[in-house]
């Protein structure tokens, strides 16, 4: 049962990144910054938070204009930085050196546990409309984020993913290790 679940999930994950690589250039432009406006809805952001946010890779969306918003806001911004199977934040410099997949990372500055951060925006591969997410397939952000699953309150950080819309999906069947999002945003709806 198990392996079927796997083939099949990384059936999904391979379709999906080949659509999301397949969006031009330009519609990438207008949807990084449509999915700014959407995050300025349901922001209520303050002085001395601490947000994470992620270097667009393998045709993720891209979240640079939420980090120029956030910059001029004058909120830290962190960015995921590898250690052993799961993530720390490492705050934003001038410096970047490339992790074991090719994904650049801060050279270290001040590096928090996900536990220290406000907000969290994560990408995706893809999505259903219950805030469930299929990732890369690493588990990283899993294992980092699995506290979450012993909160009964909505207690930080606040976990956001950010997809293109044809990342969506009709169901996601949610496993155990699973992290639940606080909301899935795209450049034309927020789940």
């Amino acid at each position: 049962m198990y392996s079927c679940y796997n083939l099949k999930m990384q059936a999904n994950r391979q379709s999906l990144r080949q659509q999301r690589r397949a969006i031009t250039a330009s519609e990438r432009a207008q949807s990084a910054r449509q999915i700014l406006h959407q995050i300025q809805k349901i922001s209520n952001t303050q002085d001395g938070q601490k947000i994470a946010l992620y270097l667009e890779n393998d045709g993720e969306i891209s979240p640079k204009y939420i980090h120029n918003f956030l910059e001029k806001q004058g909120i830290g911004i962190y960015l995921p930085i590898l250690v052993g199977k799961s993530l720390k934040f490492a705050k934003i410099g001038n410096e970047f050196k490339k992790n074991k997949f090719g994904i650049n990372e801060p050279v270290a500055t001040e590096i928090l546990n996900a536990e220290q951060l406000d907000v969290i925006f994560i990408p995706l591969v893809g999505f259903d409309k219950h805030k469930n997410r299929i990732g890369m397939g690493g588990g990283f952000y899993d294992r980092t984020l699995s506290f979450k699953k012993n909160q009964t309150n909505h207690s930080n950080p606040k976990l956001y993913g950010l997809a293109f819309d044809c990342q969506q999906v009709t169901k996601i069947e949610s496993q155990s290790w699973d992290v639940a999002l606080d909301a899935i945003i795209t450049p034309t709806k927020i789940y």
